[in-house]
């Protein structure tokens, strides 16, 4: 069976989180698309070259959930050349046999348009920020700076811009408990596996 479910949405706003759940629910396999523009700009250097060259392995680095990769990985994200390269290995992903879960900025729109279930998961910039602050620590004002600096640069970027999906199902969670939003979109997964 190929099934793709795509899931876009900012930082902070819990894609991950409600992506990881569904594929364990439904036995899918998982792929964190930020991780890739992570390794890319963590690997420093010709960031065109890194996305060429890059290997599993380097999906594996321990730094790649820290601030300063998720700044680097929106300012390579935006590079035409490093989306391009990173296309094919996502949308082989997406349609793998047994069900994929892939979540990023532009999985709905760009990289699966053809996705049987689209989501876009969002919530405020105060509470992603906040959420992020607990992760990493830091100055929670700086936090927020940076989170409203990233968006700013995903949502205005010519190529791939971050926003919904027209026929995604939009999920605030500034306010919804993790399992209220794992919740509606299993059942929205549910729906279209029946």
């Amino acid at each position: 069976m190929i099934f793709t479910v795509a899931i876009d949405g900012p930082a902070a706003a819990g894609k991950g989180t409600i992506g990881r759940a569904l594929a364990a629910r439904f036995g899918f396999a998982h792929l964190d698309t930020g991780l890739l523009y992570r390794a890319v700009g963590a690997k420093g250097g010709d960031a065109v070259a890194a996305a060429r060259a890059l290997a599993p392995a380097d999906l594996q680095r321990g730094d790649l959930r820290s601030q300063e990769a998720g700044q680097a990985a929106s300012r390579v994200a935006a590079i035409p050349e490093v989306r391009a390269a990173l296309v094919t290995f996502q949308r082989n992903f997406a349609r793998r046999p047994g069900g994929a879960v892939l979540d990023g900025r532009d999985i709905g729109t760009v990289i699966c348009p053809e996705a049987e279930v689209k989501l876009y998961v969002t919530a405020s910039a105060e509470v992603r920020a906040h959420r992020r602050w607990l992760e990493v620590g830091g100055d929670e004002a700086k936090v927020l700076a940076e989170v409203r600096e990233r968006d700013a640069r995903d949502m205005g970027r010519a190529d791939a811009p971050l926003k919904p999906a027209a026929e995604a199902l939009v999920l605030d969670t500034s306010e919804l408990s993790i399992e209220a939003a794992i919740a509606a979109a299993a059942l929205a997964v549910e729906a279209r596996l029946d």
